[in-house]
């Protein structure tokens, strides 16, 4: 299950890959927004991540205008690693080498077309380990020291 959430900066980009990840038959379970309206980030960004942190979804994808906003909320709950990505490189190494588990991505950044294969890059890689598992140990350690 992958958890989707918008505010009204992504809204078009997050109905675009709902489509996409229909298409491909990915379970998602979309947090809204559900119609194009003002809303404030940090709280969409807030209950998608928690989702992921209780286990109620594998993934998340958020959107916002830039994708910053929501991936700086998103990285303040606990247990998340989120990353902007704007290229297919990047969403399939953030999976690879941080065991992202929330990709972010901006409305006013990229087009549906490249956000469907940022999300299919994103969706498509496995967390490699080794070296990595290390790393992301190190980076949760942070955390946890705040």
């Amino acid at each position: 299950m992958i958890g989707l959430g918008s505010d009204h900066g992504g809204f078009q980009l997050k109905e675009a890959v709902k489509a996409h990840l229909e298409e491909r038959g990915i379970a998602y379970k979309d947090y809204g927004i559900y119609e194009e309206r003002s809303v404030d980030y940090p709280d969409i960004a807030e209950e998608v991540s928690r989702a992921v942190v209780k286990g109620e979804c594998e993934r998340a994808i958020l959107f916002c205008g830039t994708g910053i906003g929501v991936c700086i909320s998103a990285n303040k709950v606990h247990g998340i690693r989120a990353a902007v990505c704007s290229d297919c490189f990047s969403a399939k190494l953030t999976r690879e080498h941080n065991d992202a588990n929330v990709l972010c991505m901006g409305g006013r950044v990229v087009g549906p077309g490249l956000a469907c294969l940022i999300a299919d890059a994103y969706l498509d890689a496995e967390f490699e380990g080794g070296r990595h598992a290390r790393r992301v140990a190190k980076i949760m350690d942070l955390e946890a020291r705040g």
